[in-house]
């Protein structure tokens, strides 16, 4: 019996089947933990969501904003921008059924047994463990709910520039949403530059969420993925990135928590 977390997979099935493999994973036994961005991009999204599907009880995915980018395609009946390569997935007879899925996992999880804490883009350096989860709870709500189209609808506004007791409730779901998905590079407030994307902020007042003070003071586990430009290389112990671009050409990166034992798949596409 073992747990497991992964990096992001975007449609890169082959090296997925890979590694549950060379670490026999078991769906009767063993668990594992998807740190997001389940599609878009890679070969095969529709077979990375069929065989998660099929292993429903054995799987928790914290939703990373590709995930969360194809449920509001499909709620807003969207169509997928074509360099996600997502049409056989869109022309599924059973993408209601996986869209369901995705929509049930959460943006968040803790892990008692081993001190982790677990999302696809990181923890905002103003909010505790306890509070992220709080956040993450009331994103979900909006989500999951009956009006999670209206929700959808309003994902891409702009970013409120911080967190006030009187911003609107789509205007919360939305920055939480942001922290959680796309968050890379902060200043000392805790404010997000979501216009870069690499391993340098362009703005020298911005550093690293995990660079942070407040992260730095931390002692729980962090794990997570999105920013594959990393290469999942990170100073500090108790900071796991998963995301290894194997997208990109780079690979995927499988962690056995009790162990903290990693193993990874260099990217088929580039063999």
């Amino acid at each position: 019996m073992a747990d497991y977390a992964i990096g992001d997979l975007q449609g890169c099935y082959s090296e997925f089947d890979a590694l549950l493999k060379r670490v026999n994973f078991n769906p009767s036994q063993d668990h594992l933990y998807l740190v997001g961005d389940i599609v878009a991009r890679g070969p095969d999204s529709l077979a990375c969501l069929e065989r998660l599907y099929s292993m429903q009880g054995s799987v928790s995915i914290t939703l990373g904003n590709h995930d969360l980018h194809l449920i509001a395609c499909h709620h807003l009946n969207k169509p997928a921008n074509p360099k996600d390569k997502l049409e056989p997935l869109f022309n599924s007879s059973k993408r209601a059924d996986y869209i369901q899925f995705l929509q049930q996992q959460p943006l968040a999880i803790w892990l008692e047994n081993y001190n982790m804490f677990i999302s696809h883009a990181g923890l905002n350096p103003n909010w505790s463990v306890k509070k992220a989860l709080k956040r993450a709870r009331f994103a979900e709500s909006c989500y999951q709910s009956d009006d999670a189209h209206h929700y959808f609808t309003h994902m891409y506004d702009p970013h409120p520039l911080e967190w006030l007791k009187s911003l609107s409730n789509e205007e919360k779901f939305r920055y939480i949403v942001n922290y959680f998905t796309r968050m890379r590079f902060v200043d000392h407030d805790g404010k997000l530059d979501l216009k870069n994307k690499t391993n340098t902020s362009i703005d020298t007042s911005f550093i690293p969420w995990f660079e942070h003070p407040n992260i730095l003071k931390l002692k729980q586990q962090i794990t997570f993925g999105h920013w594959a430009a990393l290469e999942g290389k990170v100073e500090y112990k108790n900071i796991h990135a998963l995301d290894t671009g194997c997208v990109w050409g780079g690979a995927m990166t499988l962690m056995e928590l009790s162990k903290n034992k990693y193993h990874t798949e260099s990217s088929h596409s580039f063999i």
